[in-house]
């Protein structure tokens, strides 16, 4: 049996089992390095089966691709199982159970998901490539492919069910036709109510098509170039729109999409070892008397404090009274969410009790990032909040009892870091003023 291969990066993307030249078997991965590891544990005949058992004994190496985001893996995983077949793929599913991105042959295309059995059964193989004039897949991982589409369509809203204002037509004519619900949330461009022509419609459509064939960068220069032109006709609002996509599609990589596709609940499941697989934020303000108030965010990984990634505020404090602690914090978190762009925690940890709790919470009910024009998938976290004693020593902690039982360390260690982090930001300013 090959030897665990140690030098895999820690980043998102495809993996090959190979004998020889022939691939037997590919995978995508959130972390390479992770993934890989885990097909070398002892109890794998116990958690995986036997089949790779006896794929691994046939394996002689392995290698890997990196992609930008775990969207992308998905993606590149499909493409390549679609161009290479491997064995160890095929006997995992049949051809019937996989899931496919389909495009529509029509005026105004549809995107759907679509199971094999669907894609195979009736008519000829000519008629069904009249049905279906994009075909995409076969994805092997059926719910993270419908997490996967639902941000493509924030990015590319495209239409899936409603009925297009003038079908057949160059231009969509202006009625005063009601938008479906999709139209109304921003994930379908209104060609139901005659907003978007079939001309302007089938550049979203080829967006989409060169997102699932890999082409990125060829969709970002086409983006740049509709921007530029936008700009020079004086057009600010698609100037606008064309710089939202180009930035979503940079960031995809930033966002926590299919790494978690359910919060913490997931873990508590199947009573995970604390901090697998968990993204957990703590915050912090520190201030003297409401002067030079301070924010801090930390974050913590796979039970692992990410320095990276830790966050700093200088807070304004909006409140008449400079020390209410639950106007400051309300502002902290209002502030740290309206950045859609960077990864959503499944655990949030704040300092204080019953009060901040609950503000803690309402915010979070309607993230700011869930009020602006584009944001992507915004998951729920949880959120437990530390008490301290007159000592300022950790005392007791509200939220979700199974959650404070299997996290208990890292919510502490977590809690006590972003206090850390506040003070030396707080030292720092006030140095300054000094």
């Amino acid at each position: 049996m090959i030897r665990w291969p140690k030098n895999f990066p820690d980043k998102p993307g495809v993996y090959f089992f190979k004998k020889g030249k022939s691939i037997l078997y590919i995978g995508k991965a959130t972390s390479l390095r992770d993934r890989v590891r885990s097909y070398f544990n002892k109890d794998l005949i116990d958690t995986r089966g036997a089949l790779l058992v006896k794929m691994l004994e046939e394996t002689k190496s392995v290698e890997y691709k990196v992609t930008d985001s775990v969207l992308e893996a998905l993606i590149l995983e499909a493409e390549l199982i679609k161009k290479y077949q491997p064995f160890y793929n095929k006997q995992e599913k049949d051809d019937k159970s996989w899931n496919y991105v389909v495009i529509t042959d029509e005026d105004f295309p549809r995107v759907l998901v679509v199971r094999g059995k669907e894609l195979l059964s009736g008519a000829t193989a000519q008629e069904r490539t009249y049905r279906y004039k994009n075909t995409f897949g076969p994805f092997p991982h059926g719910p993270e492919l419908k997490e996967a589409l639902k941000i493509v369509r924030k990015i590319f809203p495209f239409r899936d069910k409603c009925m297009p204002a003038n079908p057949g037509g160059e231009t969509a004519e202006k009625k005063q036709l009601k938008s479906c619900f999709n139209a109304q949330i921003g994930l379908c461009p209104g060609v139901c109510s005659g907003e978007m022509s079939k001309n302007e419609y089938a550049k979203v459509i080829r967006s989409i098509i060169l997102f699932f064939k890999g082409k990125k960068q060829e969709i970002l220069r086409g983006l740049h170039k509709h921007m530029r032109q936008a700009v020079v006709a004086l057009e600010f609002e698609k100037a606008i729109d064309f710089r939202n996509k180009i930035f979503a599609l940079t960031h995809i990589n930033d966002v926590a999409l299919l790494k978690r596709s359910k919060p913490i609940i997931k873990h508590l499941a199947t009573r995970q070892p604390s901090g697998e697989g968990v993204r957990i934020e703590a915050y912090d303000i520190a201030h003297i008397s409401g002067t030079n108030i301070v924010g801090a965010m930390v974050v913590m990984e796979n039970g692992e404090l990410a320095k990276h990634e830790y966050k700093r505020f200088k807070l304004r404090g909006l409140a008449k009274n400079k020390n209410d602690d639950i106007a400051n914090l309300t502002e902290l978190l209002e502030r740290r969410f309206k950045h859609y762009e960077w990864p959503t925690p499944d655990l949030i940890v704040i300092d204080g009790g019953v009060a901040q709790l609950n503000v803690a919470r309402l915010v979070m009910s309607n993230p700011p990032a869930s009020r602006a024009g584009l944001q992507l998938e915004i998951c729920k976290p949880e959120i437990v909040s530390v008490i301290k004693n007159d000592k300022h020593k950790p005392d007791r902690m509200l939220g979700d009892s199974a959650i404070v039982r299997d996290y208990h360390h890292d919510i502490l260690l977590a809690n006590a870091e972003a206090h850390r982090f506040a003070l030396v930001y707080h030292r720092l300013l006030r140095g300054k003023l000094i």
